[in-house]
């Protein structure tokens, strides 16, 4: 059974340490919400280099890095239907129309899904979706050889997306899943006409304008470091991240969320020197218009380092949004759910939902194997738009202002990344959970159900899962110990278990690649194993995914051989 993390000892210091001021973080966003703040762009640089100021006055080392990325700015746009100009967006990554408007028949595919393109013939085709701009459709266009995507909103509001399905900037392996259709999206009314004008078996004449700036840029990251008092140069950090580009003045998203992170860096430097682990914050370019290109390129560049001493990645995203009274979409790994429920339930009366991350907000960091907790918070309650996070109608529109700003909730909001972070920085042991980790592992490898028929049995892992089990609960029960004599040398173990189990939680396995900007499954390292389990023997795919299925299990080994003898030591357990 997994552990509980049970740290009320802490409460001194979290009582001592300075307030949230949400009066501090208002005036602060209001400076943010000057700026539309484009990838690349001298408006971005600008707020940048007011943060900057902000975190050199709390103590903190601060530097900007530039690094090229590759960048779409989508600019003017229109639809034409039947002779009638449609009011429209295009999005990030979208191929620009030809010089006279792109025009082909128009045919619909429903919600986009494999399932809708399945069987049709849309080469050339203008293909008319529900729903917002993904990266999914995207990728289902351009393999149809669709030459255009005109989706319909939810309603009568556009939202800007990026619709790379590439996480961060394409190398020459990923360059070909890059769109290659023009992409745009009209009202829920006007693409609703377009669909029952189809329904009737109408054929209406449209025709796509798209302006579209891509290319490779320069952009900026602001790092912001402090370090704990007795540090060397081996102690950990803790990784703060959030985005700084946005889309138009973005004063929620992200703006509120780099106050957050600007508040927390204030009142963790009062506590600086209690601290146990070293700070750093990242505030990203390129999440909006070039798909985590920022975090990504920062995970490739300093990977060396990341590995070595980076503990835990705490990530935030749209704070305080009016009427987000709801964390159902909050997540993180399941080695950090006891702290996600304790920071949760202490700070905003709610319990931990459980909800696994997701493939977004900036999580460039898992095939290093670095945990992670958070991105998007607090959201909207009872909110059916269809977005890809129920952030509000104004998420990645223009109407994103300071008055979609709730401060109660943004104080909120910060108390909770404020008591997350002092505890991560001041605990004597990092209050990683790994028995929770495992016991998923164990219990989704169990739900496959590969059998003797397939000439692979899972047995052998699963015994090595429940050894490794037994190693977790051993480390566990020397806790305390551990905590008074050796928690240095703990929380090396417990990121050393990381390097090897994150990766293949999160990830397809590749440590030093990008998995594509698509949902995942669950452990999906495992996916080989799922689609032989699926197959028919006798089947032409048989063998070849008994290949793929074999290669996978013996990463799973793998993963779980290294987090055993990193736990090996405190098998017998550990007195000081």
């Amino acid at each position: 059974m997994a552990q509980t993390i049970d740290r009320h000892a802490d409460d001194g210091l979290l009582d001592a340490a300075p307030r949230v001021d949400a009066e501090v973080m208002m005036r602060h966003l209001a400076e943010l919400a000057r700026w539309t703040k484009l990838s690349g762009t001298a408006e971005e640089a600008e707020s940048l280099r007011y943060i900057e100021r902000q975190m050199a006055a709390y103590g903190y080392v601060t530097r900007i890095l530039h690094h090229p990325a590759y960048i779409s700015l989508p600019g003017k746009a229109r639809v034409v239907a039947d002779g009638r100009e449609l009011k429209a967006i295009t999005h990030s990554m979208s191929q620009p129309s030809l010089a006279g408007g792109t025009t082909a028949p128009l045919v619909y595919v429903g919600k986009g899904t494999e399932g809708d393109f399945a069987g049709k013939d849309l080469r050339g085709a203008i293909v008319l979706v529900d729903g917002m701009a993904t990266p999914q459709v995207a990728l289902c266009a351009s393999q149809a050889g669709a030459a255009g995507q005109l989706h319909i909103s939810p309603h009568e509001h556009l939202h800007e997306m990026c619709i790379s399905p590439v996480w961060g900037s394409p190398d020459t392996r990923t360059m070909a899943m890059m769109p290659i259709t023009v992409a745009l999206t009209v009202s829920a009314a006007d693409g609703g006409a377009l669909r029952e004008a189809l329904a009737r078996g109408e054929k209406p004449n449209v025709v796509l304008h798209a302006e579209v700036d891509t290319g490779w840029r320069q952009t900026p990251i602001l790092v912001a470091d402090m370090a704990a008092p007795e540090a060397t140069e081996d102690t950990p950090f803790i990784l703060f991240s959030g985005h700084h580009d946005t889309w138009y003045k973005g004063v929620m998203d992200n703006g509120a969320a780099n106050v957050t992170m600007m508040e927390v860096a204030r009142l963790a430097a009062a506590v600086q020197p209690r601290w146990r682990r070293n700070l750093r914050f990242c505030f990203w370019s390129g999440h909006s218009h070039g798909r985590y290109a920022s975090s990504a390129w920062y995970a490739d560049a300093h990977w060396q380092e990341l590995e070595r001493r980076c503990a835990i990645h705490v990530n935030v995203d749209s704070t305080g949004g009016m009427g987000a009274t709801s964390f159902a979409e909050a997540g993180a790994a399941t080695e950090l759910a006891a702290l996600a429920h304790d920071v949760l339930s202490t700070e905003a009366g709610e319990p931990f939902s459980g909800s696994r991350l997701g493939r977004n907000a900036d999580q460039s960091f898992w095939g290093i194997g670095i945990p992670s907790i958070f991105g998007v918070l607090s959201t909207q309650p009872e909110d059916d738009l269809g977005l890809r996070a129920s952030l509000g109608w104004w998420w990645h529109t223009p109407d994103d202002l300071l008055d979609k700003i709730d401060p109660a909730l943004l104080e909120r909001d910060t108390r909770i990344y404020r008591r997350l972070i002092l505890r991560l920085l001041t605990e004597p042991m990092l209050p990683l959970d790994p028995t929770s980790q495992v016991e998923d592992l164990q219990a989704t490898l169990r739900q496959i159900g590969l059998g003797a028929a397939h000439g692979l049995s899972l047995n052998e892992v699963l015994a090595e899962i429940a050894e490794l089990r037994r190693a977790c609960a051993a480390f566990a029960a020397t806790r305390t110990a551990l905590e008074e004599a050796r928690a240095g040398e703990a929380d090396r173990v417990l990121m050393r278990v990381g390097r090897a189990l994150v990766p293949i939680d999160y990830t397809s396995g590749q440590r030093f690649a990008h998995d594509p900007a698509l949902p995942q499954t669950k452990w999906p390292a495992l996916d080989p194993l799922r689609r032989f389990a699926a197959v028919q023997e006798g089947t032409e795919a048989w063998y070849p995914l008994q290949i793929e299925a074999r290669r996978a299990l013996n990463a799973i080994r793998h993963a779980v051989s290294q987090a055993r003898r990193e736990l090996s030591p405190f098998a017998g357990g550990y007195t000081a």
